[in-house]
């Protein structure tokens, strides 16, 4: 054998595998996963028997030191313990997958054991808010047999948790039939995701019943001060966080989708959120959440740093919650199709402006003056749609002081349209860079098996990063993540401002952005035979042609038949399709009265005549 098929088998050895994970840990995963939901469902259905008993301890203990009814206290405690569990394995997971590549399976690295416990919880959460009460308590109970009613927030909780949940097997799946995606935005890992950050609308409904309850019992005053709180921040500042997730690959600097996705998102969670939670939850909640975000993902920046893992950065949305609180104060949130018409223009202009300086303060990739034409557009458009969506949940979820305006489903519905089709938008990314090379110069700095070197790049044509969005020199997955931007030092020659690492596990590259096309030549990359790929040399001096972008950072990826794709997306969207028809279907439920109709406008004729006694 000689010196370099030693090597090769080294590497081998050392390659985590790239299509799966082993059958070993598959058994133990859906053992572990059988027992613990056994165990989970008699322990329910013994309680709604008599029993088992231990379901109704911990009922009245969150009784006694919340103040509200165990059915849905004890529930929200156990989401709020999960979702923290999970939101703190999801950024330890991504960033190790950013620092070191692929791990060796479900079980490979410990931040999945935070997820799995996390999403699990979330499961338990859902299905314990069902089991509990004893009776309806309410219209918007749903039927489960003649004598069992649950909480709707129960079953939206427990069907955004198994929508999660089951995109850990999908996600496995998915893998040995298409390769490793290493980026946040593979179809089930929007799964995981999106499904955990969905159940927090499940118990945002659950809050809006036990509270119609206790209103209605007189139990409202012996509520906890801390449980108000936690509504009025923790629960809108969580679903802040949850739509910022979405975020991450460029918090981290190094995103594989356009540029232009940032600001958008960026303005889809503050309009969304922030003017959802003001119409709810009344005034100070906007300013409640961007506290509980900021505060939650210092301490995510902490605490994975601490690791030693990259840091993610994050948006302020400090100015969009002064915006949208300064604008309940001279436009009523009574009328929440006016005043979600004028937060969307205000999110869309000031808000997006404040976080055009910020981009330049802390994030990895400034906002370059180049897309701003763009993002002008894109970005106001975004909180516009946003922001009547969020007017829309918010109003839904005060249904009891909201009026009945049909017009703000309207303009929900045509802002989840602009929205999908913004994002369908974004996702056109035309990669053919074969009209563009590079004639690359590395001039070492460190040398030896640390090698590290200034790079050099004379693009042709000679205007190919003329008003693009980026190039830069960036390498990952050896240990950490460096993203340089190229400086221009003549007519077509860029060079890094810093050494670039070339050496180990590192995949390095350069990176070109330009209108919607992203696309990139390699520089350095070490042989992977679980895939297999050889490795890609760095001499000193070498000419190369742009590819996909999209070919260079996921090189675990195998393409398969189209028929077996198109498949594969048509279940998983399927499955969105079905959990956000149900949400949707859960916040137009809430406005159920006690008649089973609706909830009458505040003002009104049928509204007057309820509230007013019948003569003697």
């Amino acid at each position: 054998m000689t010196s370099l098929d030693a090597g090769l088998s080294l590497l081998a050895a050392a390659s985590p595998p790239a299509g799966g994970a082993s059958v070993k840990d598959l058994a133990i995963g859906v053992g572990m996963l059988t027992i613990v939901s056994s165990i989970v469902v008699a322990v329910g259905l013994g309680h709604r028997s008599g029993r088992i008993g231990i379901l109704g301890w911990f009922e009245r203990f969150s009784e006694r030191v919340s103040g509200q009814p165990g059915w849905a206290s004890m529930p929200c405690g156990l989401a709020i313990l999960a979702l923290f569990a999970a939101l703190f394995g999801v950024y330890w997971d991504v960033a190790l997958h950013l620092d070191i590549g692929r791990d060796e399976g479900p079980f490979g690295t410990p931040a999945h054991y935070f997820i799995l416990a996390g999403l699990f919880g979330l499961v338990m959460a859902g299905f314990f808010a069902m089991v509990l009460p004893a009776k309806r308590e309410g219209p918007t109970f749903v039927k489960i047999t003649r004598t069992w009613h649950a909480p709707l927030g129960g079953v939206l909780i427990l069907a955004a948790a198994t929508f999660s949940l089951i995109g850990f097997p999908l996600d496995d799946q998915w893998h040995r039939l298409f390769g490793q995606d290493v980026t946040l935005w593979g179809p089930t890992h929007l799964m995981l995701v999106g499904g955990a950050s969905m159940a927090l609308l499940g118990i945002a409904v659950l809050q809006v019943e036990v509270v119609r309850v206790m209103r209605r019992t007189g139990q409202i005053k012996t509520e906890r001060m801390w449980v108000k709180m936690l509504r009025n921040v923790w629960l809108p500042g969580g679903l802040l966080i949850a739509l910022s997730t979405f975020q991450m690959e460029f918090d981290l600097g190094m995103p594989q989708f356009a540029l232009i996705f940032q600001p958008m998102l960026i303005m889809l969670a503050a309009g969304v959120v922030l003017v959802a939670a003001r119409v709810w939850l009344g005034k100070g909640a906007a300013f409640g959440a961007v506290a509980f975000f900021l505060v939650m993902r210092g301490l995510l920046a902490l605490g994975v740093g601490g690791l030693g893992e990259s840091v993610a950065h994050f948006p302020l949305y400090i100015v969009e919650a002064a915006l949208v609180e300064g604008l309940a104060l001279v436009v009523s949130v009574k009328r929440p199709l006016r005043f979600g018409a004028w937060c969307g223009l205000a999110l869309g202009t000031i808000g997006l402006a404040a976080e055009w300086g910020w981009s330049h303060i802390w994030m990895p990739i400034p906002w370059p003056a180049e897309i701003l034409p763009e993002v002008v557009a894109l970005g106001l458009a975004m909180a516009l749609a946003a922001s009547l969506i969020g007017a829309w949940m918010g109003a839904r979820l005060n249904a009891d002081r909201m009026p009945d305006l049909r017009w703000l489903r309207t303009a929900g519905l045509a802002g989840a349209v602009a929205v999908t089709a913004m994002i369908a938008y974004g996702l056109y990314t035309p990669s053919d860079g074969s009209s563009v090379s590079a004639s690359v110069a590395l001039r070492d700095v460190t040398s030896g098996p640390e090698r590290t070197a200034i790079v050099t790049a004379k693009l042709q044509p000679a205007d190919s990063a003329e008003n693009a969005t980026w190039l830069t020199a960036s390498a990952w997955q050896g240990g950490s993540v460096v993203v340089d931007r190229l400086r221009r030092i003549g007519p077509g020659t860029y060079q890094s401002t810093k050494p670039i690492p070339v050496h180990g596990e590192y995949k390095t590259l350069l990176r070109l952005h330009s209108g919607n096309s992203l696309t990139g030549v390699p520089i350095y990359a070490p042989a992977d035979d679980a895939i297999p790929v050889p490795a890609i040399a760095a001499p000193p001096t070498f000419e190369r042609a742009f590819v996909s972008d999209h070919k260079l950072l996921q090189r675990e990826a195998k393409t398969k038949d189209p028929a077996v794709t198109y498949g594969a997306y048509a279940v998983i969207g399927f499955c969105t399709l079905v959990l956000l028809a149900m949400l949707s279907w859960g916040l137009h439920r809430v406005r159920l009265t006690a008649d089973g109709g609706q909830t009458p406008a505040p003002g009104s004729r049928k509204s007057q005549m309820l509230a007013t006694p019948p003569a003697a």
